[in-house]
Order: structure tokens, then sequence, then C-alpha cells
């Protein structure tokens, strides 16, 4: 089993069903008039199997090709490579791909590369490549249900790659220079960030194409191979000027010195380490060639080591007038907008005008309530106030009297119904001791019976 299908097997569970699988590998294209929903469900799941596939790396390579492409989907040698003994090639991939493409889920390469508008926007009039193999189709060069053949670029990942590249310069620029890089410093920047080792070369100019047409979100300059990202207060797509070309060849010759500095600086360590390993060993003409690489290459660690010192030190001179100009540029942006507003408000002459204007306006309305409360004022008998409000208060002390009466006799007749509770207990308990008293008596006149004398005796104790 190739390892395509190992990776689909192990992360698409349609494909470890055989009754599923079997359904995957038949023809299912003439079910999109019979069975529109079992067709679009098969289908679903083979764009997602190859989507993920292409972004894992797994699809067969191209010919001549020495990477794995990520946003970029050759079909060439797909269907050889999904074979299998027991079900043969999937007979309706060619539909899968060809719905695909119509869907704008899959865009032929040449024709991403070479649209001028976003792919996202739509147009009555074919492209170029459209207006071709509608003809080549008619001509019956090209065959209806065969499958596509060439470069797709898969959109679902080179858009999620976009995203990822957006949000990361978005969080780690801090400032404007931060957002410039060549074309070589892009590829090594973003490759972790797009899941991937390194960005082949057709992947980065999918992904370049991408950010800078569809999204706005970079310029590219073809001739430098610079590319500026736009600034979070940017609403257009910047413009790559000289000094950002310049700054861009700083940035990546930094890169190129650093892994050159570590490296001499490994060197150096190596071979002392081996010329004293050669002294011990009583190795003298190792040693004495040990020293002289080592010399070498000290000589050549504190020339990078220099040279990586001085261009960090102009870069960090530019960066800091890069910066310089953004904040004058804001500033002058800020005082032109002080101007402008302070020459909407017509001047000293004008506000002061605004303010006695307003405090008439102000005088007047409080002579006018001060009139309408006088007017209220005198037309108000206070004799039949004085007789309302005696009537209220009169209403309030027969109400209090009312609920103070109804308070009063709750409590006496709780305090009666207590007192004929306690006296009942208080029956009880002497009914209880009269019959008791009673049993004693009869006790007493049964033993005088038997007992004469102490009969007398107990009756006159009693």
């Amino acid at each position: 089993m190739n390892e395509l299908l190992d990776f689909l097997r192990t992360h698409e569970e349609a494909f470890r069903s055989r009754a599923r699988l079997a359904s995957l590998y038949s023809d299912f294209g003439p079910q999109r008039q019979t069975n529109p929903d079992g067709y679009h469900a098969n289908a679903t799941v083979w764009l997602r199997a190859l989507t993920a596939a292409s972004k894992a790396g797994v699809i067969p390579l191209q010919a001549g090709a020495c990477s794995h492409d990520r946003f970029v989907l050759h079909t060439g040698a797909l269907v050889a490579a999904l074979q299998t003994p027991e079900l043969g090639r999937p007979l309706a991939l060619g539909a899968v791909l060809k719905d695909a493409v119509q869907r704008k889920e899959l865009v032929p390469l040449g024709e991403f590369l070479a649209r001028e508008k976003s792919v996202y926007a739509r147009s009555w009039l074919p492209t170029p490549w459209q207006a071709v193999r509608w003809g080549l189709l008619h001509l019956g060069v090209l065959g209806r249900e065969d499958q596509p053949m060439g470069d797709f670029v898969v959109m679902a990942n080179v858009e999620a790659a976009a995203k990822a590249v957006i949000q990361h310069v978005a969080g780690a620029a801090t400032s404007n220079t931060s957002r410039i890089f060549s074309r070589d410093l892009f590829a090594s920047e973003f490759a972790a960030t797009v899941g991937v080792a390194a960005i082949s070369e057709r992947d980065l100019a999918v992904l370049i194409a991408h950010l800078c047409r569809d999204h706005d979100a970079i310029a590219y300059d073809t001739p430098s191979t610079t590319v500026k990202f736009r600034a979070p207060s940017e609403t257009t797509p910047p413009v790559i000027e000289h000094e950002d070309i310049t700054i861009a060849s700083l940035r990546t010759l930094i890169t190129t010195l650093e892994p050159q500095v570590h490296t001499l600086a490994a060197r150096v360590s190596e071979l002392d380490t081996k010329a004293r390993e050669a002294v011990t060993s009583k190795q003298l003409l190792t040693a004495k060639t040990a020293l002289r690489q080592k010399k070498l290459a000290e000589t050549k660690l504190r020339q990078r080591t220099a040279t990586l010192a001085q261009v960090e030190e102009v870069y960090a001179k530019i960066e800091q007038a890069a910066d310089q100009v953004e904040i004058v540029r804001i500033m002058e942006a800020s005082s032109q907008t002080l101007r402008a507003l302070n020459a909407k408000t017509g001047g000293v002459e004008r506000v002061q005008g605004v303010m006695e204007g307003l405090e008439e306006a102000m005088a007047q309305t409080e002579e006018v309530s001060q009139a309408i409360g006088e007017v209220g004022v005198g037309g108000v008998d206070e004799g039949e106030v004085e007789e309302e409000l005696e009537a209220m208060e009169r209403a309030e002390r027969v109400k209090v009297e009312e609920v103070e009466r109804r308070r009063r006799e709750q409590v006496e007749e709780a305090e009666r119904r207590e007192r004929e509770k306690r006296e009942e207990v208080e029956a009880e308990v002497t009914r209880g001791r009269l019959a008791e008293l009673d049993r004693v008596g009869e006790t007493v006149v049964t033993a005088s019976a038997d007992v004469p004398g102490e009969a007398v005796s107990q009756e006159v104790a009693l």
C-alpha cells in the first residue's frame, strides 16, 4: 500500500469501511441526476480527503519535482496512486474533480496565477482558460467525463495558510520595517506558520498571489521580489518604495549572516576540542592542523560577527527612522484634522457669540417658567385646600382606628381561646386526680374488711 492510501485510511473514517469504500470507488457519477444526495455525499468525502492529503504532502510528486506541494494538487499520477487490488481505480474521481473546479474549490494553477481580478469575483465573461477549455470540449479533444489533468490550486489549503500568515504578522510585527520581507525571507519566516518545513516554489507563488490579489494584505514587487504587508492603520494596499527594497535586503542579509556566525562559532569550538584531544594522544601534527583551522575559523568568525553587528546597527537606525517617519505622518495628519475642526467652529468670535446667545435663550426660558408658576399659584383657593386636607386626615384617622379595633379584637379572641384551652387542661388534670383518689379509697375499704383493727387505724389516719 502506498503513502497516499495509508494516509486516507488512517485519517478518513470513510476509507476504513469496506462498504463505504466500495461506494466511493464505484462509478457514482450518474447519480448526480438519479440520487443527488448520495452523489454529493461521496463527492464531499473525496474532496475533503484529497484536500487533507495535499496539505499533508502525500500526493504523488509531479515529474521533475523535488518537494511536495501543499496548496497545489497534481492529478497526473493521482488515479494510479489510489488504485487498490480489491477495488481497482476510483471510477468517479474525474466527475468529482470537475465539479470542484466548477465550484472554484479547485482552480487551475495557470488560471490562478494569471488572474488579475480576485478569485472571489464573479464575472459573466469567461477567462481565456475557460474559453479554450470550452472549445476543446466541443471539439472532442477533451472528454466530458475524463479526469481533469494538470495542476490545481486547493483553495481550502491556501486560504487557511493565508489566514495563518496574516494573523502571525498582526501579532509579531513590532514596527513598519518588520512587515517588509524578501521572497526568500518570506518563505523561511512563514514555513512553520503554514505547517511545513519549507515552502515549495509553486506553493510560494500561489500564497503570495493569494495574499496580494485576493486579500489586499501585501504588495509584491516582482523585479526585487520584495513583499510588504499592510499596516493595521492602512485601508488600502501598501506601496513598495525604494527604501522598502533596501530594508528587505538588509533583513535578508541579517538572517543569512546569523546562521553563518553560529556555524563558525560551533566550528571553532569543534576544532579546539579536536586539538586538545590530539595533544592528549600525542598527535602533534593533527593538533597543529586543527589549531591552524581554528585560527582561520576564528578570523572568519570575527569578520562575520563584525559585519553582522554593523548591518544590525544600520538596520536599527533605519527602523528608527521609519518609525519616526510614521509618527511625523500621523502628527501631520492630526494637525490638519485639528485645523479643519477649528475652522468649522468659526473662530473665537463665533464661539463667544454662540455662548452669549445660549445664555440669553436660557434666561428667557427661566423667565417664562417663573411666569407660568405664578399663574398656577394665583388660581388656587387655599380654603378649599385646607378643607380637603382635613377630610383626608379624618378618613385616615378612621382607617387607622378601624385597623386598631380589628387588631384588639383579634388579640382578645386569641387570649380567650388560650384561656379556654388552659382551663380545659386544668380540668382534665383535676379529673385525673379525683379518679386516682377514688381508686385509693376503694383499696382502703377492701383492706379494712380483712383486718378490722388496721382498717380502723387507716380510716382514722385518713
